[in-house]
Order: structure tokens, then C-alpha cells, then sequence
């Protein structure tokens, strides 16, 4: 697992860069309300994992993370929408639908190990 500001940095990083991505979609319908989505939802990852860090007990982190996880999923979709259609499918496009995968799997995995040391103690 990562440390706490590495993951902070990293999920900033990625939102600074979905924010780049919706940036460069066209103009049109499908590009605005594919990026619109893909933008609330992947700069979503650095808000919401901010607030989980933050948490004031393992319940509301449990709670907050899983959130992250969601948002993460979330942005995974719209990413594959936006290649899938052919709005925009580009190697920066891949670089980010990669991140959000590792994302969605980091934050499962901690979601995951929080509930079993909730349970335990």
C-alpha cells in the first residue's frame, strides 16, 4: 500500500490530468456530456480520498473510501465510453482509463482490508 501523501499526490496528479482530457474533447454533444461526467467523477478521486483521510473513525473512513472507490469505478466508464465510441482514443485517453483501473483496485483493497479490521476489533 501506498503512503497517505504519495496517494494524495497521486489521485491530485489524476484529476489535474482528467481535467487536461476534458480539455481536448470536442465540442459536441457526446464530447461535453462524456467529459462533463468523466470530469466530475475523476476529479471526485482527490476530493473524496482528501476527505477519507481525514475521517474521524474507521466507520466514516470505511464509509469515505468507499466513495473513492465508486468514483474511481465511476471514471473508469466514462473513459472506456469515450474510447469505445471513438470520441476520443488516444494514448494519453489509455495512460488515464490504466490509472483509473489501478485507482479503483487500490482503493478496493483498502475499503476491503478497513471492513476486515473493523470486524476483528
Amino acid at each position: 500500500m501506498q503512503p497517505v501523501n504519495d496517494l494524495k499526490l497521486r489521485t491530485k496528479t489524476f484529476a489535474l490530468n482528467i481535467i487536461k482530457l476534458v480539455k481536448s474533447m470536442p465540442e459536441d454533444r457526446i464530447g461535453r456530456v462524456l467529459g462533463n461526467q468523466m470530469l466530475r467523477s475523476g476529479t471526485s478521486v482527490a476530493a473524496n480520498y482528501r476527505s477519507a483521510c481525514k475521517a474521524r473513525s474507521k466507520a466514516d473512513f470505511i464509509s469515505k473510501i468507499t466513495i473513492v472507490e465508486e468514483e474511481a469505478d465511476e471514471t473508469t466508464l466514462w473513459l472506456e465510453l469515450i474510447m469505445e465510441s471513438d470520441t476520443l482514443n488516444n494514448d494519453f485517453t489509455k495512460l488515464l482509463h490504466k490509472e483509473a483501473n489501478e485507482l479503483t483496485a487500490i482503493f478496493t483493497s483498502s475499503g476491503k482490508t478497513a471492513k476486515e479490521n473493523n470486524v476483528k476489533k
